[in-house]
């Protein structure tokens, strides 16, 4: 009899620690330098739902700016994965670092799809200043969710920013060549297939704004991101 309750204690316990490691702790958030307040209301939207609906844990979350808020019918496009959309709006990637503590990380997935950078060139940032944020937000992922994968989307091509080719290049490479340094990091081209044989932005895979993508610019996304959402590619 004691052996059994014995037994049964420790595999409480077991149960218990195993528990509290898929528990993700709520962290004041930093200071940045770019004010994010405008998306308060986005992200206090997205906090409300959370608790009518409480995603899964462990899921694929999908984070940025526009690209991601108006991606239609995601969970469609990746039908192997849970998917949680969490896109707001001209988000740059001190918005992504400031609201990470509320809806980032509580989220514990395990693997999390940045698409970020775009706005912050078209704010006037450099392309040093993208990589430096960037290394500040997968310090913050990776101060809590240390296993999580992050894959970052390169900032896409599009005719209505042409001007800022040259710099989102410099900063696709930059990142590119930061992700190579760790095992959880990802880069995900989408530039290259985005330009043309003229090497200009394919004005067919965009909305009539030329800065949105269409069904045929999300449809390329989604090819180049299966296997690393479905956890078979880097």
């Amino acid at each position: 009899m004691r052996l059994s309750l014995l037994l049964l204690a420790v595999a409480l316990g077991a149960g218990t620690s195993a528990g509290s490691q898929t528990q993700c702790p709520r962290v004041k958030p930093a200071p940045v330098s770019a004010e994010p307040a405008p998306w308060e209301s986005d992200i206090a939207q997205f906090e409300a739902a959370d608790i009518l609906n409480p995603p899964p844990k462990h899921a694929v979350l999908f984070v940025g700016g526009s690209s991601i808020t108006l991606w239609p019918k995601l969970e469609v496009d990746f039908p192997r994965a849970d998917v949680i959309q969490r896109g707001f709006g001209g988000a740059e990637l001190s918005a992504l670092i400031w609201y990470a503590p509320r809806v980032i990380l509580p989220y514990c997935p395990r693997l999390i799809v940045v698409y970020a950078g775009d706005n912050d060139l078209a704010s006037g940032r450099s392309p040093d200043d993208v990589l430096k944020d960037y290394k500040k937000f997968v310090a913050v992922v990776h101060g809590t969710l240390p296993e999580t994968r992050i894959a970052f989307i390169a900032i896409k091509p599009s005719s209505a920013r042409v001007a800022l080719l040259d710099k989102m290049r410099a900063a696709n490479a930059l990142v590119r060549r930061y992700a190579s340094t760790n095992q959880k990091l990802l880069y995900v081209d989408v530039f290259t297939p985005m330009l043309g044989a003229n090497g200009l932005p394919r004005d067919s895979l965009f909305q009539e704004d030329k800065l949105h993508l269409n069904t045929r610019g999300y449809a390329l996304w989604r090819d180049l991101l299966e296997p690393i959402v479905n956890g078979v590619g880097r």
